[in-house]
C-alpha cells in the first residue's frame, strides 16, 4: 500500500469512563502527525451483516486502510478481516488475550515461563450444585495461598487471592458456570510486577508496579509505578510472550519469581497506554502507528 489516507479506531460503545476512548484519542493523535485521517468508531455503529458480500451497515462513507481494533468484540473483528481489512491487532490474537485459558494455554506451548496453573472444569449451567471435591487434587498440587483467576477480566478484576480450602469453595461457588483457572501464588511477586509494552517485536516502554496494600499491582487498584528499565531476560520474555499470542502490539505483564527469575502473568492485547506515559513519557501510539506504517508501506 504506497499511501495510508484513513484508518479506523474502534472502541465499545456501551462501556462507560473516559478511559475506553482515551486510547483512541492516542492514535488519533498519532496517525495526524503522520499525515492519517483517523476516524474513531463505536463497535456498535458497525452492523456486520453474515452473507456472501461481508457486508457492514454503517453510516462511515469511506473504506479505511487499515482498522486498529481496541476492543474485545471478536465477531465483528473476524467480520472486518473477512472483508479485506488489515486488523492491529488480529481477531485471532485479541481473542486468545481475552479468554486466559486460551493465553497461558499458547505461551505455554511456545515455552514461556508461567506460573503453574491448573483449568478448571467446565460446568454447564443448571447442572449444580458443583462437585468441590474434584478441586481436591488441584490444592495438593497448588497448596495454599492459592491464586483464581476467571478467564475473561480485566484491570486485575476477577483475581481472587484464596487462603484456604473454605475460601476455595465460596469462591467457586460465587463464580458457578464461568470458566476459570487455578494458579500457583507468586509470593516473590507480592503487590508488584513490570508491565511492558511490545510494539512490533521491540520493547517501547516499561514500568515497575507495586502496591502497599494489595497483592495486585495494577494501577487500577491503587497501585503506585516508576520507569523501569528491564533485563536483558525480562525483555527477551516480554517480546516472546507477545508473539507467541500472535499480537501487533501488547501490554505484557511480569512477576518476580524466585532470585527474581521473570515469569509471565498475562498478555493485554487491548492494554491501555495512559498510565505507562504519565510514569515514562513515552507515548505508545507513536510507536504503533510508526509500526502500521512500516507493516503496509
Amino acid at each position: 500500500m504506497d499511501t495510508l489516507k484513513l484508518g479506523w479506531v474502534i472502541y465499545n460503545g456501551h462501556l462507560g469512563g473516559k478511559k475506553f476512548l482515551d486510547f483512541a484519542e492516542a492514535i488519533k493523535r498519532a496517525a495526524n502527525a503522520h499525515d492519517i485521517k483517523i476516524s474513531i468508531i463505536k463497535n456498535n455503529a458497525l452492523l456486520a451483516g453474515i452473507g456472501t458480500d461481508h457486508s457492514i451497515l454503517t453510516q462511515e462513507n469511506e473504506r479505511p486502510d487499515f482498522v486498529v481494533f481496541s476492543d474485545k468484540d471478536i465477531p465483528l473483528a473476524q467480520q472486518l478481516e473477512a472483508m479485506g481489512l488489515p486488523l492491529f491487532n488480529s481477531s485471532k490474537s485479541i481473542a486468545v488475550c481475552d479468554n486466559k485459558i486460551l493465553m497461558y494455554q499458547a505461551l505455554a506451548t511456545a515455552g514461556i515461563t508461567i506460573p503453574k496453573t491448573i483449568i478448571a472444569p467446565k460446568i454447564f449451567p443448571g447442572t449444580m450444585p458443583i462437585q468441590l471435591e474434584t478441586f481436591e487434587p488441584a490444592i495438593a498440587e497448588l497448596g495454599f495461598p492459592m491464586i483464581v483467576k476467571e478467564a475473561f477480566g480485566s484491570f486485575g478484576e476477577q483475581v481472587y487471592l484464596i487462603q484456604n480450602r473454605e475460601q476455595l469453595h465460596k469462591k467457586i461457588i460465587e463464580i458457578g458456570t464461568e470458566p476459570f483457572v487455578l494458579q500457583e501464588y507468586i509470593q516473590t511477586s507480592h503487590g508488584r510486577d513490570i508491565r511492558i509494552n511490545v510494539v512490533g517485536g521491540k520493547i517501547v516502554a516499561s514500568m515497575i508496579r507495586f502496591s502497599k496494600t494489595d497483592f495486585r499491582a495494577n494501577v487500577s487498584q491503587g497501585g503506585s509505578m516508576e520507569p523501569y528499565t528491564p533485563t536483558e531476560k525480562e525483555a527477551d520474555l516480554a517480546i516472546a510472550a507477545a508473539k507467541a499470542v500472535g499480537t501487533d502490539f501488547a501490554g505484557v505483564d511480569l512477576l518476580f519469581g524466585e532470585h527474581d527469575e521473570p515469569l509471565v502473568c498475562e498478555v493485554n492485547s487491548n492494554a491501555h497506554i495512559r498510565s505507562i506515559y504519565e510514569c515514562t513519557g513515552v507515548d505508545v501510539s507513536q510507536s504503533i502507528i510508526s509500526y502500521i506504517k512500516e507493516v503496509l508501506s
